[in-house]
């Protein structure tokens, strides 16, 4: 579907301006709209496709951009609007709307347009602490502090009370997986052969839906209102998140993840010979690592309560559209990457209890304790990749040994993955067809809203 053999990640600018003509290409069906301001003053913009023929249900939301550093999701809303555009059958009776960045000043302030290796897709790394990222906030966050990116989600899924909501994101380095709000029966096969085609290693043991039930492999649904979320490493409650406003309106949500850069060591079904001390090697290995990160974040001064800011206050001397997406030597730059910084240095003891107490697991694959050791890794190397844009900015004395801590760091977590970059013509194509065939399987099993 994608007409490139390799393709740079849009920017936001650049989605809105192919949607704009997109829209005047097609002035019947489409059309562009703002659906909210971000916190920066950045519009979010919805593209929406009218049904073909008579109307007959709820429709489709494809939300891209909800963590800033997975861009993919820009990208594949594109190719998805091109596709429903030229295939009527897709959109027979239903419409399909694409908020084509739901977080743009987190965008703005992460810069890798085609990153070539992980040190290159980390030199202008950022990713919001969890209160500042769109899809999480509500469960973090009382209703009256939530962002303005926030509520304009909400707000969509309110009024467009769509059948299947999809969250597009992506990792940096392992393999593809999709997890759902409730199960949709088939999806694993188009899903497994689509990565089989395209040589996307499906990722059968996400660190992301430890413990949750999986009715075929990378395929994974998330607990229930009441269930028990064990397993699960980071502090938010999905149950909470905007991916369960859809259900308001008996809605499903899909949030379908694609690599950068694929490893085969996150597919090995094999059972993993002492999961318990691999743990315990993984939690005492982030320990240490945090630790040289902290040390180093002691000696800079700022924000040490991360955390968002109120909704609609900007830092001094910021006009709109500046925000957090700024110079990263300029005030509101650097409070961004040190509050994600804080966050994320707070969060890695609360992992490592997890990894170490007694609901470790005592049977794990391959697999499972891989991607577990990738997501260790990366939370250490973002942390002092994010630092160390900062001290770059202020020519700060510490750089060149934080510079050559995340350089190692790099090298040594794609020679332990063995990893191979996948071009973003085929994550686009990959994401493309799994959003489709999700929603191919939710209409043939007849659970789509009307």
């Amino acid at each position: 579907m994608t007409l490139l053999r390799d393709m740079c990640y849009p920017t936001p600018s650049e989605l809105a301006l192919a949607a704009r003509a997109l829209a005047d290409e097609h002035p019947g069906p489409a059309r562009l709209r703002q659906a909210g301001t971000s916190r920066g003053g950045r519009p979010l913009w919805l593209f929406s496709v009218e049904p073909s023929g008579r109307p007959q249900g709820a429709g489709v939301l494809v939300v891209a951009g909800a963590h800033a550093n997975e861009p993919v999701g820009g990208a594949t809303a594109l190719a998805l609007a091109r596709h429903v555009l030229h295939e009527p059958a897709v959109r027979a009776g239903r419409g399909w709307h694409f908020l084509l960045c739901a977080d743009p000043d987190g965008a703005a302030l992460h810069r890798t347009p085609r990153p070539y290796s992980l040190l290159d897709y980390h030199r202008n790394f950022f990713r919001p602490p969890g209160p500042e990222q769109p899809e999480w906030a509500p469960s973090l966050l009382p209703p009256d502090r939530l962002p303005p990116e926030t509520l304009a989600l909400t707000a969509l899924i309110d009024e467009l009370r769509p059948a299947l909501q999809v969250s597009l994101h992506g990792t940096d380095l392992g393999g593809s997986w999709v997890q759902l709000t409730r199960d949709i029966p088939g999806l694993a096969e188009p899903f497994a052969k689509s990565a089989a085609e395209l040589r996307i290693p499906v990722e059968t043991g996400a660190s992301d839906a430890a413990g949750w039930p999986s009715p075929g492999p990378g395929i994974f649904v998330m607990p229930q209102a009441g269930a028990d979320a064990a397993g699960a490493f980071h502090p938010e409650d999905t149950r909470l998140s905007t991916w369960y406003h859809a259900h308001r309106y008996d809605g499903t949500t899909a949030i379908v993840e694609v690599p950068m850069w694929a490893s085969d060591l996150v597919d090995d079904p094999a059972p993993h010979p002492d999961p318990r001390g691999a743990l315990r090697f993984l939690a005492g290995r982030l320990t240490a690592d945090a630790a040289l990160v902290a040390r180093v974040r002691d000696r800079v001064p700022g924000v040490r309560e991360p955390g968002i800011r109120e909704p609609g206050i900007r830092e001094p001397g910021r006009g709109p559209g500046s925000g957090p997406g700024s110079d990263p030597a300029g005030d509101a730059g650097a409070a961004a990457l040190l509050r994600a910084v804080d966050w994320t240095l707070a969060l890695i003891p609360r992992i490592t209890v997890e990894w170490t107490g007694p609901g470790a697991p005592a049977e794990a694959t391959a697999a499972s304790i891989g991607s577990i050791d990738a997501f260790g890794r990366r939370l250490s190397l973002r942390a002092a990749a994010m630092l160390l844009r900062v001290l770059r900015a202020q020519d700060h004395p510490a750089a060149p040994g934080l510079d050559r801590l995340v350089t190692g760091w790099c090298e040594e977590f794609a020679a332990r993955f063995q990893a191979r970059r996948v071009p973003v013509a085929t994550q686009v194509e990959h994401q493309t067809r799994t959003v489709l065939a999700t929603y191919e399987r939710l209409v043939a099993a007849g659970t789509v809203n009307a």
